[in-house]
């Protein structure tokens, strides 16, 4: 059975004439003058999209595409090319570009690459192939059928099935010799909820690195359905959300979004370099209430957000960033770890063979405490028990942001009463990790659906959290 370097290399590099035995000569030619770090990175990827809405296929997609990106680094400086046709010819052309950044052209000796060790945190298998075109438009027809049957309040349905397969291979001046295979599937469910003149929406997903046979079942079905309906009928019954600074009960799971954006950005190593980040130069401080813990782990098993390597070919790993309240690191590319004098974490991502790798996200949540989630409403006089978000916006250099609530209901004498609608969190997101109080038992990651951007490009990422209590967050409403 071939090796994975193997399969993936006959994959991307045969078809244009090369070969392994050619990476370490053409990396070598980018090892010259000023250049610190400079490194090769090929793509062939494949990626399949179905979307209902009402009943009818609104739209069906197929794209695929191939290529390779080189990059020279010299100091601060990146040069950058990349080519959708890969032969020596091209990359070498690219090369050209690339090491333009900097002065001397001598070359400085060659490169022996040495093949990382690579986990199998998920199948390395495309999952497109696995069913027909007819029967993935089925599935979402089923789907449609079964939010009209939860609900007759129900007057739209949207279904949408993303398929990707992604074979990544590579190699660098610093001896890395890496590939990896990534399969990534994600359901989600949108339903349209009418009554007396009002209309709400609700949503839900599912996903991860794994085959379709595992995502398309009954069971998945009827639990997005039953989740994205209910929430968008629970929202027709909804009350103006009062405004003002109050207690928040936040639950368990996708709301690790807030986490995400508001605190987990600031700790990419990027920003600190820069001293953008309100968390730079406070490594050893106390930024965050006593039991906080936040950590980014790519390897959890068939996570959306996991990667069996990075795209630098550094084996993911798990970093702990807050530990107990206080800040231990930052997520780091190899750019910024060299830049910074500390080692790389395997966080460096990017979208594709045509961008640069930065600081990325992968699977980021906070550890569980003690406290139940009955507990903490029980604590509560008046304020707001969130389940679910929607859009947001973060300042990565000020920390503020502002969330709006999905789903999201009164804590009245220490009871959940009436949802709410129009609920938006307001607040600066180390002053609200200073304000949590109570921590729960209930870590949960989110189902597979996150999507993070940043300069422009987008990779999957997964989020999450225990409850948590925040003693103060301001809440913007309609009352």
């Amino acid at each position: 059975m071939p090796t994975l370097l193997q399969t993936v290399s006959e994959s991307i590099l045969a078809p244009g004439g090369l070969s392994i035995d050619d990476l370490e000569p053409l990396v070598g030619e980018l090892s010259v003058g000023d250049v610190d770090f400079a490194d090769l990175f090929f793509e062939r990827a494949e990626a399949e999209t179905y979307s209902l809405e009402d009943g009818e296929v609104k739209d069906a997609s197929y794209h695929r595409d191939a290529g390779v990106g080189v990059r020279a680094c010299a100091g601060d400086k990146q040069g950058f090319a990349y080519s959708s046709e890969i032969t020596a010819a091209r990359i070498r052309e690219a090369r050209d570009v690339a090491i333009a950044i900097q002065e001397g052209r001598g070359p400085r000796g060659g490169v022996n690459l040495d093949q990382v060790s690579t986990p199998k945190l998920y199948i390395a298998k495309n999952p497109i192939p696995e069913k027909v075109a007819t029967d993935k438009i089925a599935f979402l027809l089923e789907i449609d059928a079964k939010a009209r049957a939860r609900s007759a309040s129900v007057s739209q349905v949207q279904a949408t099935l993303s398929i990707s397969y992604r074979e990544i291979l590579i190699a660098a001046t610093d001896g890395t010799l890496g590939a990896d295979i990534r399969p990534l599937v994600r359901l989600s469910v949108s339903v349209l909820a009418e009554k007396n003149g009002r209309r709400e929406r609700g949503s839900s997903g599912l996903g991860g690195r794994y085959d379709l046979q595992r995502l398309l079942t009954d069971a998945h079905a009827d639990q997005l359905v039953a989740e994205a309906v209910d929430q968008a009928v629970v929202n027709l019954d909804a009350v103006d959300c009062p405004a003002g600074e109050m207690p928040v009960v936040l639950a368990s799971g996708w709301p690790g979004v807030l986490l995400h954006e508001a605190v987990g950005h600031g700790l990419e190593g990027d920003f600190n370099r820069k001293g953008s980040s309100f968390y730079s130069g406070k490594i050893g401080q106390q930024v965050a209430s006593k039991g906080v813990t936040v950590v980014d782990d790519g390897t959890l098993l068939d996570r959306r957000g996991s990667l069996n390597i990075d795209d630098e070919g550094h084996a993911s790993q798990r970093n702990v960033l807050i530990e107990d309240g206080t800040l231990v690191g930052y997520m780091q590319d190899k750019l910024n770890a060299r830049l910074m004098d500390v080692a790389a974490t395997g966080n460096g991502r990017r979208e594709s063979y045509a961008h640069l790798p930065m600081p990325r996200m992968t699977n980021t949540f906070m550890e569980p405490g003690d406290a139940t989630q009955a507990d903490m409403i029980e604590s509560v006089e008046r304020g707001i028990f969130a389940v679910n978000f929607g859009g947001g916006q973060v300042d990565i250099t000020s920390g503020q942001f502002v969330f709006a609530a999905s789903e999201a209901y009164l804590i009245e004498q220490g009871k959940v009463t009436a949802p709410v609608k129009g609920a938006t969190l307001i607040g600066h997101g180390p002053h609200v990790m200073s304000a949590i109080s109570m921590i729960g038992d209930d870590l949960a990651l989110d189902s597979g659906i996150g999507v993070c951007g940043k300069n422009g490009q987008s990779v999957p990422v997964g989020v999450g959290q225990p409850s948590l209590k925040i003693d103060r967050l301001t809440v913007g409403g309609t009352a």
